[in-house]
């Protein structure tokens, strides 16, 4: 009877587990960096959803080790995230080639219309080589309304080891954004400045196609038009050419004071690839462009100087031949720095190299209040040239004196964030305020909590314009087009991050510091105890095997001998 009653008690504890278990879900996180925790501001956003979100994860297929992996992460951050709000999140993996339901269209089709880059993945099998087109994004639908999200967000051309753990660190951060991006489904408004000689040419065709989607662009002419925080978000300035006015610098000024961020990216001395064309010799000097007093109460100071790196782009010299046929060469042209983003911050984390041409370095101000990080830095073997510089073509016949690239880590691209101090302080006229005033801004001497970029190169966020091909991707040098060197920087990248920075949310953006650790074996030690972990994983098991076999039977006999 009692041995009865066990054997129900035990039925229905089972039934009650397997019920609690469909109705709870709990899950413990031993990994040290926190893989599979959700942040504060993901799972805020995920409890403030009114309607259901569907994910249709479509990175599927023959995939190799690296992308399959990266396909089993989505599917398992996906479900951490249908676990935190089951009955508003639903999720499936899709091929791209299906057909949409009730439409001859392939999914492929709308992934492509969206902004989604096929990747073609070669693999060498025994009878040749074999390609597969594969499609590493995840399509978010709320409220009727779409968004990619990129699980790939690394070079599609050159896919490594690292960028599939980067794309997995940067997986939370890229799902948050675009479900922030539905919820709340307002465009940030960027005015991009042209008061000053900004160019307005085919050479901004990027920054347009890098913020046609997900941001409203504008011109602003700072000269005869109000710069009001209320109406735009992010205050863009490439390059200008002409000196600031006392008046233009005031409105940019309180700009900032009011809450408005600033994107510069400033070219501090006049030097241009063009002049080189025509002489084999040009002197770079001073812009004068009237901000160095304004940025230096921020706590930043471009200087007329120019960075050399032996890290650098490539340029077609002639090294020989006659002039009627002469013999032309790729070069490293230290002018053209590569710069390696630094790994301490969300905008540059798991970025490629972010090309500069002319580069100005730059200086941090100690400024109460304000705390500053360095994005782009030069590398290990960099030097700096001081106004007035001579750029020669002829330098690059012989190689580099290594001897004269001593100096690393030269900033050149900054964040600044904190409150800042008005550069009119205890300075403004009555007139300047009611000049102000008209414009429907109020004078302030410092600023809330806010937040600016500034970059020392103005080039790094203008395209190259092909006469053939018209503009070119923003990051793609004209010079080495349709050669061995052909790449695509990350200028792009770095455009939008510095923008999604600035106008994101703060707990949003703090996502992308997630950091997964790619732990590798050693090589060295796998490769001189080869045999020994041979043994132990594939001899050891059967000898135990074979062991407890042994002793169960000397067990046996002994217990029916006697």
């Amino acid at each position: 009877m009692t041995s009865r009653f066990w054997w129900i008690f035990l039925l229905i504890g089972l039934v009650a587990v397997n019920f609690l278990a469909s109705v709870f879900h709990a899950r413990l996180d031993l990994t040290k960096e926190k893989r599979y925790t959700l942040s504060k501001a993901t799972r805020g956003l995920l409890r403030s959803l009114e309607k259901p979100v569907r994910i249709d994860i479509f990175l599927t297929g023959d995939l190799n080790a690296g992308f399959r992996k990266l396909a089993n992460s989505t599917e398992e951050f996906v479900s951490l995230l249908k676990d935190r709000n089951s009955s508003k999140v639903q999720y499936r993996v899709m091929s791209p080639m299906e057909a949409i339901p009730g439409s001859s269209r392939l999914y492929r089709d709308t992934l492509e219309a969206l902004g989604a880059v096929p990747i073609n993945l070669t693999d060498q099998t025994e009878t040749g080589a074999s390609s597969n087109i594969i499609y590493p994004v995840a399509l978010v639908s709320y409220n009727d309304q779409q968004e990619l999200v990129r699980l790939y967000t690394g070079n599609e051309r050159f896919v490594s080891q690292a960028d599939i753990v980067n794309s997995e660190a940067a997986m939370e951060y890229e799902f948050a954004r675009v479900i922030d991006q539905l919820v709340s489904p307002r465009k940030p408004f960027v005015a991009y400045s042209i008061g000053n000689g900004e160019p307005m040419d085919a050479r901004t065709y990027g920054i347009q196609e890098a913020l046609d989607k997900d941001y409203r662009l504008a011109l602003l002419n700072i000269n005869s038009q109000p710069v009001n925080a209320d109406t735009f978000d992010v205050l863009l300035m490439v390059k200008p050419s002409l000196q600031f006015t006392e008046s233009e610098k005031l409105k940019i000024d309180q700009y900032v004071m009011n809450g408005g961020k600033l994107l510069l990216f400033i070219d501090a001395l006049i030097a241009e690839q063009d002049s080189l064309k025509m002489n084999a010799a040009t002197i770079a000097y001073d812009r004068n462009l009237n901000l160095t007093d304004q940025l230096f109460k921020y706590g930043a100071r471009i200087n007329p100087s120019i960075v050399m790196d032996l890290q650098c782009d490539f340029m077609p010299f002639v090294v020989g031949g006659t002039p009627e046929n002469p013999q032309r060469e790729f070069l490293h042209w230290n002018y053209y720095p590569l710069f390696e983003p630094q790994a301490n911050h969300s905008i540059t984390r798991g970025l490629g190299l972010v090309a500069g041409r002319f580069v100005n370095s730059i200086d941090t101000i100690a400024v109460e209040g304000v705390r500053k990080t360095v994005l782009l830095a030069s590398s290990a073997n960099s030097r700096i040239l001081s106004t007035p510089v001579r750029i020669d073509v002829n330098e690059n016949r012989n190689a580099p004196q290594d001897a004269s690239f001593q100096k690393k880590d030269i900033p050149v691209a900054l964040l600044l964030e904190g409150t800042f101090t008005s550069n009119y302080r205890h300075r403004v006229s009555n007139a300047q305020r009611d000049s102000l005033t008209a414009m429907g801004v109020t004078f302030r001497d410092h600023s809330e909590e806010n937040k600016m970029i500034i970059v020392g190169d103005g080039d790094m966020a203008l395209n190259d314009v092909s006469p053939t091909n018209g503009p070119l991707p923003l990051g793609v040098n004209i010079y080495t087009l349709r050669s061995p060197y052909q790449y695509q920087f990350a200028n792009r990248a770095f455009l939008l991050n510095c923008l999604e920075y600035l106008v994101s949310k703060p707990a949003i953006s703090e996502t992308r510091n997630k950091n997964i650790v790619l732990r590798l074996l050693d090589s060295k030690k796998v490769k001189e105890n080869k045999r020994s972990w041979q043994l132990i994983n594939i001899a050891l098991p059967i000898l135990l095997v074979v062991l407890a076999g042994i002793i169960y039977q000397y067990i046996r006999k002994r217990k029916y001998a006697e």
